[in-house]
């Protein structure tokens, strides 16, 4: 043996016994370790940085909280199964629907009592009005998902990498999509929680936590997304057969998370109820199940996932075809388990939930984080085959920062023509706060009503203490809600006239004469059901209005991304507007 490689020998054996001393001390950054392994490929060694914890958590903090304050509430089902319900636990007044009624309980009261719970303490120390309690709620929904964001982005850069991870955190940064979903009061939402913390878990290596945080999102939130597990469940009984673990802590998330679930449930309803088994009857063994709120074409998800997360959807659905062609190149190493695996859960729900004929926008809340991680598998794919090319990395480089720009500038283009054009219901009921702190001290009650506009109706945090929210006929003719009864016995009274069939109740509306202010969107539309209000001037008058626009009127493209001067001068706005029954002249009076 040579001098030289004798030297080579003897320092291969101190690289491997360096290495093996390493491995005897559980090392913390596994991260570094894997960096270090593949530090001789030049390529590698311009990718090991990635943003640190704090940064994650201070940037995602930032958008969140931006979230919770300009968001808009985009889907009815959310105000009226989860603020109004949430606003009769807090202050005794609000709106059930029929999923409340204890004949049918499908909704859990404890998944409630999770957000009760602070916004009383927050009540109760200062003193603040309604409104102030929404958004605390918000800024706290917002402040979770920024903790589960920052937890799953830990995850993905042991388990993937720091390329990966990098791109996983900007996807997710700007995604519209996740602006939307992040501070909304809904099960998905709370689903999406889950998500991050048990794909953040398991990429960690934490079975405990990954298996006890899919069982409380199936059992707590949604039991469709115990699909997310489906990953886990693999890794852990094929795999690494890991049996009596995953089965015994199945076992005990189950009676920890459910028990507690029913006797909240039980009580609240004043019979034994379990309400994630009644979601499940509903859904999947009535015989009509969700399909009476509407069906929508197969493209719906698809370009609803591109509105959310533009170029980065695609990129999202293409990610284990890209990870099997790229396979030899290696473009991500040393995983604890197949790449196909970590995507199984993705691709498992779009295969269920984009067959099926009822479609809304929140189902696919809870993987929207996987979103952001297959779109960034799938771009590490790419750049490994354009290093393959001989391209030079600064090439490379440059393509990846314009996707990324690109991808951003998207995003909030989105989040801007979102808030412009449809935030002025919020604003509406924002300025009935300002007149009744105006007036303070009048004690005299209000009805407050909406005809067409009762899907938009933000909730009751937004009604002042001496106002009411009144219904009036519109050419809705499906089931709307009613007021709970007034506590103690609230929750558990059977209401009347109340039906899973969606059918029209008229005993749910007031007449006109009872309304004392109409909030109404002036289409230029009339019918006999749907007047135009502000025309009726003798009547009523309009006090406050705002431009909402006007989608029949607007280009398709510039109602979805808010491009500036052409989305001006383009798009047609027409008036949302807050309306005030004039008083009764004296000689009406005497008329009458």
């Amino acid at each position: 043996m040579g001098p030289k490689a004798k030297t080579k020998s003897i320092q291969n054996r101190k690289i491997g016994g360096k290495s093996d001393h390493l491995s005897r001390e559980k090392q913390p950054e596994k991260v570094t370790d894997r960096l270090k392994e593949g530090f001789h490929r030049k390529e590698d060694t311009k990718d090991i940085w990635s943003p640190n914890i704090k940064t994650v958590f201070k940037a995602l903090a930032s958008a969140r909280l931006c979230a919770a304050v300009w968001n808009n509430i985009t889907d009815c089902d959310e105000t009226y199964n989860y603020w109004e319900p949430l606003h009769h636990l807090l202050f005794g007044s609000g709106f059930q629907t029929w999923e409340y009624s204890p004949v049918f309980a499908l909704r859990s009261y404890l998944f409630l009592h999770l957000y009760a719970l602070p916004a009383w303490i927050y009540g109760l120390i200062f003193h603040s009005n309604q409104v102030l309690v929404f958004y605390f709620l918000r800024w706290l929904l917002g402040f979770a998902s920024t903790t589960c964001e920052t937890y799953f982005y830990k995850g993905v850069l042991q388990q993937f990498g720091p390329k990966v991870g990098r791109l996983t955190f900007l996807f997710l940064l700007f995604s519209a999509g996740m602006f939307q979903s992040s501070s909304s009061f809904l099960p998905s939402t709370f689903s999406m929680y889950m998500t991050l913390l048990l794909m953040g878990a398991w990429f960690q290596g934490n079975f405990v936590l990954a298996v006890l945080s899919t069982a409380i999102s199936a059992f707590l939130s949604w039991p469709f997304a115990g699909i997310i597990g489906i990953g886990i469940a693999v890794d852990a009984l094929v795999l690494r057969k890991k049996w009596r673990m995953f089965i015994s802590w199945c076992i005990i998330s189950t009676f920890v998370i459910l028990i507690p679930i029913i006797l909240v449930d039980s009580y609240h309803y004043g019979r034994l109820v379990v309400a994630p088994l009644n979601i499940v009857l509903y859904n999947v063994f009535s015989g009509h199940g969700p399909d009476l709120y509407g069906t929508s074409p197969w493209t719906f998800y698809f370009l609803n996932g591109f509105l959310n997360f533009n170029f980065i959807f695609p990129l999202a659905l293409v990610a284990l075809p890209a990870h099997l062609i790229t396979r030899k190149l290696k473009p991500i190493k040393n995983q604890s388990f197949p790449i196909w695996l970590a995507l199984l859960p993705l691709y498992v729900w779009i295969l269920i939930f984009f067959t099926q004929p009822h479609k809304e926008e929140r189902f696919l809340y809870p993987i929207y984080p996987l979103f952001g991680l297959a779109g960034a598998i799938t771009w590490t794919c790419a750049e490994s085959c354009l290093r393959a090319l001989k391209l030079s990395e600064k090439f490379v480089q440059s393509v990846t920062l314009a996707l990324v720009i690109s991808s951003s500038i998207v995003s909030v283009s989105r989040i801007v023509g979102q808030y412009r054009g449809y935030h002025a219901p919020m604003d509406v009921f924002l300025e009935l706060n300002r007149l009744s702190w105006e007036n303070e001290g009048d004690t005299e009650e209000y009805n407050v009503c909406v005809g067409k506009e009762w899907h938009r109706f933000p909730s009751s945090f937004f009604l002042p203490n001496n106002m009411k929210l009144r219904f009036i006929p519109s050419e809705f003719r499906g089931q709307l809600p009613r007021p709970f009864d007034p506590p103690p016995n609230g929750t558990w009274t059977i209401p009347p006239h109340m039906n899973d069939l969606n059918k029209e109740e008229p005993t749910r509306y007031a007449t006109l004469k009872d309304c004392h202010y109409l909030v109404d969107l002036e289409t230029g539309q009339a019918t006999e059901r749907e007047p135009q209000y502000s025309q009726m001037t003798s009547e009523w008058e309009i006090i406050f209005q705002v431009d909402f626009l006007d989608n029949a009127r607007s280009p398709q493209f510039l109602r979805a991304f808010y491009i500036p001067w052409f989305s001006e001068t383009y798009c047609k706005r027409i008036p949302y507007v807050l309306l005030k029954r004039r008083p009764i002249s004296n000689k009406k009076k005497r008329q009458r």
